[in-house]
């Protein structure tokens, strides 16, 4: 599997282009899953479901122009016949994780099933991961949640499919705990290499070679 790891979705052209690359053919043949699970425990949770997947924000990621566009919500998965979705997330060209709670998203893509299948997806297969999905694919999230009310269904530990922690949202206007201070104390806590993104950069990843793909601002902390 391929990994295009963002802080906010397909905010460029640079982003859309690597997008573009790991797919190996057009948006426009190309079908995708979209998984918003991630924000459902938050105020607002379905209306953030429903501005996801009709692409009204800002990073783009269901309306890119795909091919088609289908919606897996892992909390549904435990009571559907497993081959039923196995075959549509085996049948997908990307997977697009939204983001949200990374503890929330990482229990259900545990409880759920869907971490056990995603090493054995075709190596063609592009992971998207926005936020929150980007943090999952990490060894772990080194504490940066965001949000004191966090529901307990997970821990720091996360997926471990690529071998860096990330922490999105460099910067951003609003978002205290994204300052650059904040975050460099957060890096000196782990035990592998870690990259801040801002909302202008991703992270791309291709048999383990990483990538930095960005029109904005970020930092790689080293242990």
């Amino acid at each position: 599997m391929k990994y295009l790891l963002t802080s906010s979705g397909v905010r460029n052209p640079s982003i859309e282009s690597a997008l573009v690359d790991l797919l190996g053919k057009p948006i426009a043949e190309s079908s995708a899953l979209a998984i918003p699970t991630g924000v459902l425990p938050f105020p607002g949770g379905p209306s953030h479901v429903y501005r996801f997947v009709t692409g009204a924000m800002a990073g783009r990621m269901c309306d890119l122009g795909w091919k088609s566009v289908g919606v897996l919500e892992l909390t549904a998965l435990p009571s559907i016949k497993e081959d039923v979705w196995t075959r549509e997330v085996q049948e997908a060209d990307a997977l697009l994780v939204w983001g949200g709670s990374p503890l929330y998203l990482c229990y259900w893509m545990r409880q759920s099933g869907l971490a056990d299948l995603l090493p054995s997806l075709r190596p063609e297969t592009v992971y998207v991961g926005t936020s929150g999905g980007a943090m999952v694919a990490t060894p772990d999230f080194g504490g940066a949640t965001y949000d004191d009310s966090e529901p307990l269904t997970g821990s720091d530990q996360a997926l471990g499919l690529v071998d860096f922690s990330l922490f999105p949202h460099l910067e951003r206007e609003g978002m205290p705990d994204t300052t650059l201070a904040n975050i460099e104390k957060w890096a000196a806590g782990l035990s592998v290499p870690a990259y801040a993104i801002d909302d202008e950069t991703a992270i791309k990843v291709v048999d383990g070679d990483v990538e930095v793909v960005s029109e904005g601002r970020w930092k790689l902390f080293t242990p």
